[in-house]
């Protein structure tokens, strides 16, 4: 049995061959309730959670992509633009509801060690989650977005400029996020912040752009406004996707990046992409409550390939895997989730650290005959 909330898998997870998907995309309400929590469906997408809680001044830390799911991007972690601040969307988790692979209903209040996994564990491994109950915060007013770009690059200025990045990105307050995002020879980097425009901020700022072709400064845009520019794509695509490691500082990856950013330029429909962690995600209180494991590192990257036409696959998949197989081969393991690939032999260690034994205890009890489960799901 298969579990689809958004569909947003990397790798089809939330679909299979000869067996049952449970789509729970009807499963979509959302509505704030006592103490500004808010209760929702796993099938509702953020687009819909936005327009939902947003005109009530709450937000809750999640991801940009409009389409996606809150079941899958909660249980993987989910990470995005307000993360820094907030944590993780699995961080403010504080109920779920679940059906386990016996038909039985289960509440995380009845079973702490369920919101644990729950926390981080991996969408379709114990159950069906049928509700979620978050913690919300207000919702900034508005945010700006700052844009950079510097075109035909090689892969010595790419790297030159992936090293000035994250020492500018190290210092950035927890109200801000960014990405670094090599396409083909073209540099683009995002900057996002939704606090108040400080000195510091701004020199920053300035810095960075003295470093770059251009340079476009944001303005404050209203916040619901503003978030539907990073929505995505409405309509299917020929992708691959994939996480591409989680670093902790620059040095990790010096001795062999040339290399990989070499693969993206010389190979147009490649894009390599890294973001920003750390602030509130990397909190120890966080840490002990869920079963997310790469609190320590502040950044994450994504590897990407996209194409027009079929007759490009597998040209493009075949630099993907010699990209992946470049990172690991030089020590880089760390996975996320949310961001799987079948490439990942040692997927358990690289999703989970050491929660993997103990998940498979939460599995075991809630899920013994494994009906709920997929290539990569706890065994």
């Amino acid at each position: 049995i298969a579990i689809k909330s958004g569909g947003h898998s990397m790798e089809g997870f939330s679909s299979n061959d000869g067996g049952m998907v449970i789509n729970l995309s009807k499963m979509n309400s959302v509505e704030v309730i006592e103490d500004d929590k808010i209760k929702a469906g796993p099938g509702c997408t953020l687009s819909h959670l936005y327009d939902e809680i947003l005109p009530q001044d709450r937000i809750v830390p999640a991801g940009s992509c409009g389409t996606v799911g809150l079941g899958g991007l909660t249980m993987g972690g989910g990470y995005g633009l307000f993360g820094r601040k907030y944590g993780l969307t699995c961080d403010n988790l504080l109920e779920a509801t679940l059906v386990d692979g016996n038909g039985k209903i289960h509440s995380t209040n009845d079973d702490r060690e369920l919101l644990w996994a729950l926390r981080g564990g991996g969408a379709g491994n114990f159950g069906v989650v049928t509700e979620l109950i978050y913690q919300s915060h207000p919702a900034p007013p508005t945010m700006q977005s700052h844009h950079y770009k510097s075109r035909k690059l090689d892969a010595a200025k790419a790297k030159m400029l992936l090293e000035k990045w994250f020492t500018f990105s190290a210092q950035l307050p927890d109200t801000c996020f960014s990405a670094y995002v090599l396409n083909g020879s073209t540099l683009n980097i995002l900057v996002t912040n939704f606090g108040t425009l400080t000195n510091e901020l701004q020199t920053l700022l300035d810095a960075l752009a003295l470093e770059t072709d251009e340079f476009k400064a944001g303005v404050p845009t209203e916040l619901s406004k503003k978030l539907k520019n990073y929505y995505g794509s409405l309509v299917p695509v020929y992708f691959k996707n994939s996480s591409a490691g989680l670093y902790k500082t620059f040095d990790e990856i010096e001795p062999f990046i040339a290399d990989v950013l070499g693969k993206i330029i010389s190979n147009p429909g490649m894009i390599y992409q890294v973001n920003t962690l750390g602030g509130k995600i990397a909190d120890a209180e966080f840490e002990k409550v869920s079963c997310y494991p790469h609190r320590a590192y502040n950044f994450i990257s994504e590897l990407q390939a996209y194409w027009e036409t079929p007759s490009r696959e597998e040209k493009l998949r075949q630099v993907s895997v010699d990209v992946l197989d470049i990172i690991k081969n030089n020590g880089i393991t760390a996975q996320y989730i949310n961001y799987c690939s079948l490439e990942f032999e040692d997927w358990q260690k690289a999703y989970y650290g050491d929660n993997y034994s103990r998940l498979q205890a939460i599995k075991k009890k809630y899920d013994p005959d494994n009906f709920i489960r997929h290539p990569q799901s706890i065994r």
